[in-house]
């Protein structure tokens, strides 16, 4: 059996800029929360618009001191001049 090591880090070496572990699983859990329970399903074609949104919604929560109707105006300013899903797949107009 091994069993784990103590390091030793200088002070340098363990400031990581504020990016610890729970900071991913926070954000992980937000992704599969809502994947599970909202969209069920993501293909690959569609993994980064997917993974943009969560993103939006990670930074843009209440932990961060973001109100929902600061929220909502932070998403109405993120859709000027975006593309439909249509024409982003050439459907339509």
């Amino acid at each position: 059996m091994i069993l784990p090591q103590a390091s030793k880090l200088s002070k340098a070496e363990r400031d990581t800029g504020g990016a610890h572990t729970n900071t991913i699983e926070g954000y992980f859990s937000i992704f599969k929360r809502g994947m599970t329970g909202v969209y069920q399903h993501c293909s690959s074609r569609h993994l980064k618009r997917y993974l943009a949104e969560f993103d939006f919604r990670y930074n843009q929560r209440i932990a961060m001191g973001i109100n929902d109707s600061e929220r909502t105006e932070a998403a109405l300013r993120g859709i000027v001049g975006k593309r439909t899903y249509q024409v982003s797949l050439g459907v339509g107009g």
